[in-house]
């Protein structure tokens, strides 16, 4: 477990949500946010985070829409107790589960949500170094499949319900192969650093039993202006919005 000196309390969302996370290892960033964001929950639903380290988008999404029931599934004991102490902070109600994405406990696999929400391991470590801190190599080097977030994800939903995932654009394909007969009504949002560059993310909406057809929505940009000029913030509106407000992130025309 981290000492006390070995953490941060750092303010999220304009000071809505305070989140203790290392201060070494890893550290959530705006891509947790932008998650949350994006999860079209209302008052009162039910929401699982599949490795929800500190707890960083589940308290941003419940800080967002009121009275939700939150459960995450955390595998590293030291980000489970955080997870713990961030949603007693902040006032969420939120079980944090403490074991493998693969070896569920069997009181989780009997639970149904109406959302899940997941920003699996960015890096495939066949192809990239790993990192030297375990909580970073834990948050970011993908050991367990991304057909198994998929497929996890997809067995927790009640009917009808909605899973969102936040990924790297080059893993698009994958996402959408692990979904195929577990998961539809798919729809794409694409992430730009700015409005000249290439998408580097994407968040995936997809829902248990859906029908509708693929939608591959316009681009969201984060950044204006097409290079950092300057060392003042940037960012779009819709993004400071979400970044210091709480926004939501509408799919579709904005």
């Amino acid at each position: 477990m981290f000492s006390e000196n070995e953490l941060t309390c750092d303010a999220f969302l304009g000071g809505k949500v305070q989140l203790f996370q290392p201060r070494n290892g890893y550290r959530a960033g705006v891509d947790p946010v932008l998650l949350a964001a994006c999860v079209n929950a209302r008052a009162g639903q039910s929401v699982l985070e599949l490795g929800c380290g500190a707890g960083a988008a589940s308290l941003c999404l419940s800080a967002r829409v009121p009275m939700l029931h939150l459960s995450g599934l955390e595998r590293q004991p030291s980000y489970a107790a955080l997870a713990r102490r961030n949603a007693l902070a902040n006032r969420a109600d939120m079980t944090v589960f403490e074991a493998d994405l693969a070896e569920m406990p069997a009181d989780l696999r009997q639970m149904r949500f109406d959302h899940v929400i997941a920003n699996p391991p960015y890096f495939r470590r066949e192809s990239s170094t790993a990192a030297r801190d375990g909580g970073r190599e834990g948050a970011l080097g993908e050991d367990t499949p991304l057909e198994v977030w998929v497929q996890v994800a997809a067995k927790r939903l009640a009917p009808k319900g909605y899973a969102h995932f936040i990924h790297r654009s080059e893993r698009l394909p994958d996402l959408l192969a692990a979904c195929s007969g577990r998961l539809g009504s798919i729809e794409v949002l694409p992430l730009i650093p700015r409005s000249n560059r290439r998408a580097e993310l994407v968040v995936l909406r997809a829902r248990s039993a859906g029908r509708a057809a693929f939608r591959l929505h316009a681009p969201l940009v984060i950044h204006d202006g097409d290079s950092h000029g300057s060392d003042q913030e940037d960012y779009t509106p819709l993004i400071r919005s979400v970044l210091r407000k709480g926004a939501a992130i509408p799919f579709g025309v904005r």
